[in-house]
């Protein structure tokens, strides 16, 4: 007998771990499929005449609440756009943005979450060209809801890709993991937690840029942890591979308080949302270098590595833990934090 992931949506199929999966392979990908959509990265690369080639993607923000201890949902709805192009090495060039409202949103809340759409996106130094609004019945949708694309430049020096990824390569993450999801967790008011921590929500185009021009050679992959986490991120990288990544729980930055919350909810932070953090694969020869340059910037000076490429066991996400023993890492079946992102 089928049970209710057969039959219905449920609110793990948008979690990013294996429900997630599982829908985009079996319904999306076999209904569109197409060489630009194969590799289901963040943003997917196309070539245009005359040889240009550039970077598209798009994403759909419903985090709740709208307004959260180190941003909103205007501010991520750009930061998550521009990152999605930053990690495939696209310098972005324009986005769109659209918008669903409920009836009965205050025109003073739409207001403050437009505005911070702009500042972020001066920030960046890329326009907002386009878009649409719809207005619904009240109780269709919780507030608002941003729907946002972009496009971006692909020229050198860009990574050189997942096919080149080799062991002993070095897998950095540009700072503290899980602040975001944390940050949106805490600030619900049902929840009555008192904490300093506030959302990572950034634009990564200029630290990621900084690190290609760094390191024009040594940087293989790259990844922002949004839905699903670190953990899910490194189960993509590997899954269907002949290698393998692992990772020390001493070596994986979070935060005491993540780490306390996380305790105290009886949640894994490896899999919790960041939305201006970056996983990036490096040739080991070029770790220093790498390293060296993230730290020179803002966004990157808390930037560690975290783990590294193995050829056993291939295929699979492995934590050496703080006793000494070894935990797989897989890919989360159900919704740990829903409505973060």
């Amino acid at each position: 007998m089928s049970d209710a992931r057969d039959r219905e949506i449920l609110l793990a199929h948008g979690s990013g771990g294996r429900m997630t999966q599982s829908l985009v392979r079996d319904l999306f990908l076999a209904a569109f499929d197409n060489p630009a959509l194969a590799p289901l990265e963040d943003a997917a690369r196309i070539e245009i005449e005359g040889g240009t080639r550039i970077a598209f993607t798009t994403d759909t923000f419903v985090v709740s609440p709208v307004f959260f201890p180190g941003g909103d949902l205007g501010k991520l709805a750009i930061c998550g756009t521009v990152n999605d192009l930053a990690v495939v090495g696209a310098r972005p060039i324009a986005l769109s943005a659209g918008f669903v409202l409920e009836e009965g949103l205050t025109m003073e809340d739409l207001g403050r979450i437009v505005a911070s759409m702009r500042r972020t996106a001066d920030e960046v130094g890329v326009p907002i060209v386009t878009g649409d609004t719809k207005v619904v019945e009240r109780g269709a949708c919780d507030r608002i809801f941003i729907n946002t694309a972009g496009i971006g430049i692909l020229k050198p020096p860009l990574p050189t890709g997942v096919e080149t990824v080799r062991p002993g390569d070095r897998v950095i993450v540009t700072g503290p993991l899980a602040d975001h999801g944390m940050a949106v967790l805490a600030a619900r008011n049902d929840l009555g937690f008192d904490t300093t921590l506030e959302s990572d929500c950034a634009p990564l185009h200029d630290l990621i840029g900084t690190l290609l021009r760094g390191v024009p050679e040594g940087v293989r992959w790259m990844r922002d942890p949004t839905r699903g986490g670190f953990g899910t991120v490194l189960n993509e990288l590997a899954a269907g591979r002949a290698f393998g990544v692992e990772i020390d729980e001493a070596g994986t930055p979070f935060r005491a308080e993540v780490r306390a919350l996380s305790e105290i909810l009886g949640l894994d932070p490896l899999y919790v949302a960041c939305e201006g953090r970056a996983v990036i694969v490096v040739d080991e020869s070029s770790v220093e270098r790498a390293l060296g340059a993230l730290h020179a910037h803002p966004l990157g000076r808390e930037a560690v590595v975290a783990g590294h490429i193995v050829s056993e066991p291939a295929g699979r996400v492995v934590m050496k833990t703080a006793i000494g023993g070894t935990r797989i890492v897989e890919v989360p079946s159900g919704e740990q934090l829903p409505r973060i992102c």
